[in-house]
């Protein structure tokens, strides 16, 4: 919708995965999804007077990938079609395998038919701030300069993810990084922080286009637990001591960091890396920003400390580069700007919707769990 309205021809390719792990899980969405994606891009037609096209299939299956590339000619690919939960990938062998699978073949499809049928397009590629993990040192943007023994190179920054889905977004990245080497291939790496935000100004033109709000401990972030756990009246559920530290951003200022990286296209065969992101917090401050804004709001909260269920260091150095996305015009939002006020009014509206027995952490990455089968 993004682009739509800003006047690209724009077509969408999803397979629902998201929305049948949520009911593998026996959760959904506080905010109600319910249209399929071809309803969705109607309801956009009739309130906005634009065509999105849509495509209801699996990336997973290269031909599908290979027909659409052909079909629409692509000047710019944007691909978010990854499985998106650390917890999800650590319920069991499957979900990890099922998640690599997923990632990485899905990749490894995209990278093949733009080589194949569209050399001069540009991959825009969702990665996450995660693939670094929490080094001692500054995090660079994608890249580092290393010494040793007398003499000197660029090289990629080392990677320390925490968990098989971070994995599979590192291996992405090595896939991306060698298409380009080998094929030329144009790509920009957004290695994302954690988004939070409801709204965009597009979704706010119809319910129909809303976007998703998940809470529960597979799927929802940190930020959106808290937020929701204030409006119930539940403790704030910290993992372990709550020092863990991340980057985060607003929903619309990743909106634009997409529109930024897709209007200026890296050179042929470069493959260049930004982290998206605009603050760090760490799990401690936004239980403490969240408490704020609840008392502003009317709403007694209390913070609960409760067992790390994640294998990940709980104290550490933090300190990220971030300047590439600033320096092509993006102007940042900020999480003090009453961004959590207008989350707990929305998720207030929702409240109804709230299942609360799935907010508590079951997923444990040392445990041996029960068998379940991940999505086919």
């Amino acid at each position: 919708m993004h682009f739509s309205k800003r006047g690209h021809d724009v077509h969408a390719l999803d397979n629902y995965l998201r929305r049948r792990a949520h009911r593998e899980q026996a959760t959904d969405s506080l905010i109600p999804i319910l249209e399929s994606l071809p309803a969705r891009a109607k309801a956009w037609k009739e309130v906005a007077g634009l065509d999105v096209g849509v495509t209801e299939d699996n990336i997973c299956e290269y031909e599908v990938v290979e027909r659409l590339v052909q079909q629409f000619e692509p000047d710019t690919i944007i691909h978010y079609g990854e499985m998106p939960s650390a917890p999800y990938s650590h319920k069991t062998r499957e979900h990890a395998a099922f998640t690599q699978y997923n990632n990485v073949v899905a990749t490894l499809h995209v990278l093949f038919a733009m080589a194949e049928h569209a050399p001069d397009a540009h991959l825009v590629k969702l990665g996450t701030m995660g693939e670094y993990g929490t080094p001692n040192i500054d995090i660079e943007e994608g890249f580092i300069q290393v010494h040793h023994n007398g003499r000197s190179d660029t090289l990629p920054y080392p990677k320390q993810p925490g968990s098989w889905y971070h994995l599979s977004k590192v291996h992405d990245s090595h896939n991306i990084q060698f298409a380009s080497r080998i094929w030329g291939t144009r790509a920009t790496d957004l290695n994302q922080g954690v988004v939070y935000g409801i709204e965009t100004e597009e979704t706010k033109l119809d319910p129909r286009l809303a976007t998703r709000f998940d809470y529960d401990e597979v799927f929802g972030t940190a930020l959106n637990r808290f937020c929701l756990q204030a409006v119930i009246g539940h403790p704030l559920t910290v993992y372990g001591r709550g020092g863990q530290t991340r980057g985060y951003l607003n929903i619309v200022d990743t909106m634009r960091c997409v529109e930024l990286a897709a209007l200026n296209p890296p050179a042929q065969g470069e493959y260049r890396v930004f982290n998206q992101f605009t603050e760090q917090f760490s799990i401690v401050e936004l239980a403490e920003l969240v408490q704020k804004a609840g008392a502003e709001y009317g709403l007694p909260v209390e913070v609960e400390h409760l067992d790390n269920p994640r294998v990940e260091r709980e104290e550490h150095y933090y300190n990220a580069a971030h300047t590439k996305l600033l320096d092509l015009g993006l102007e940042p939002h900020f999480l003090s700007e009453t961004l959590i006020e207008s989350m707990l009014g929305i998720i207030e509206k929702h409240r109804e919707r709230v299942i609360p027995e799935l907010i508590r952490p079951k997923t444990r990455w040392r445990a041996v769990r029960e068998r379940q089968p991940a999505l086919e």
